[in-house]
């Protein structure tokens, strides 16, 4: 066993990956739903932020003030938010990291997938990780039949 590979808690290897530039996934979730709301040409308002997020507006002043010095957003107090050319390129990154998962869920779980699990996962897998979960999605995408045959399979594992 290497010396990266000792059991660590989650907040631990959370704390042991972490790095000056890395984001919090306190920081990606901000970014990524400004991502999704990217269409909007004004940008996005602190108050609907602070609605989609559930969070306090405070809370997002303050996030736009530090994502803002890393270069990621555009923020003027009392306008609209929007993403940098390099903010919209984390976001692209983010939103298609959560779509990874969330399919993945859905082809092993169902398609009633918690939006919990997949917020726990797509912050802690690694990117390795990440590719695989494509991979699998991709390959079942080419062979519905094996989907099939796995959900048929599930249904009369989970009877006994």
């Amino acid at each position: 066993m290497s010396k990266d590979d000792k059991f660590r808690t989650v907040r631990g290897y959370q704390l042991a990956n972490m790095t000056n530039d890395k984001l919090t996934s306190s920081m990606e979730d901000y970014i990524e739903m400004i991502y999704r709301f990217r269409q909007c040409d004004e940008g996005i308002r602190v108050t609907d932020l602070a609605k989609r997020l559930n969070v306090k507006e405070s809370s997002v002043t303050k996030m736009m003030k530090r994502l803002a010095d890393l270069g990621l957003v555009s923020y003027r107090k009392y306008g609209t938010i929007k993403l940098t050319k390099k903010g919209m390129e984390v976001g692209r990154f983010l939103l298609s990291r959560h779509e990874i998962v969330e399919l993945f869920l859905k082809n092993i779980c169902s398609s009633e997938v918690s939006l919990k699990d997949v917020e726990l996962i797509e912050h802690n897998c690694s990117l390795e990780t990440l590719r695989f979960f494509h991979t699998f999605n991709s390959f079942l995408s080419c062979h519905p039949e094996i989907k099939s045959m796995f959900k048929n399979f599930k249904e009369e594992f989970t009877k006994e």
